[in-house]
């Protein structure tokens, strides 16, 4: 499934969703989601790791949260998980009030897409936006 999101759609997520949490954020420097997880931050994003494994420790700076209600509220539900584990955060993020649920690359699950546009969310799947920033020539969420 490609991801339909024009690139207006994708400049107007990307510069007014400000805080993100990041599901299945990741302390290994190999794994995509330490290496998104940054260069979000570099471009002004605060972004809020849930891992329950790594709870209480920091990655780049930022202290890990076990759960999604630890790191609310925000914008944004990032989420670096197996396309099989992704419905559960949808349904919490939608139960929080985040506005955009985004599914990193090889991420998509259908079901949990729909049950988040239902709800009245934004959703990107089977994209980075670690990619699409820089191709955009977005410099950041907007102050």
């Amino acid at each position: 499934m490609t991801d339909q999101t024009s690139n207006k759609d994708l400049t107007a997520i990307l510069t007014t969703n400000r805080r993100i949490a990041l599901v299945g954020a990741s302390a290994k420097p190999d794994r995509p989601s330490y290496g998104v997880m940054k260069f979000l931050l570099n471009h002004g994003y605060e972004v809020i790791p849930v891992n329950p494994t790594l709870a209480g420790t920091e990655i780049h700076g930022r202290r890990v949260v076990a759960t999604l209600a630890e790191a609310a509220p925000f914008d944004m539900l990032d989420l670096f998980r197996r396309p099989t584990e992704v419905l559960a955060p949808v349904r919490e993020a939608i139960q929080l009030g985040a506005k955009t649920i985004w599914m990193q690359l090889g991420v998509i699950n259908e079901d949990a897409a729909h049950e988040a546009e239902n709800a009245g969310l934004t959703v990107i799947m089977n994209r980075c936006p670690a990619i699409e920033i820089p191709r955009l020539h977005i410099s950041g969420p907007t102050p």
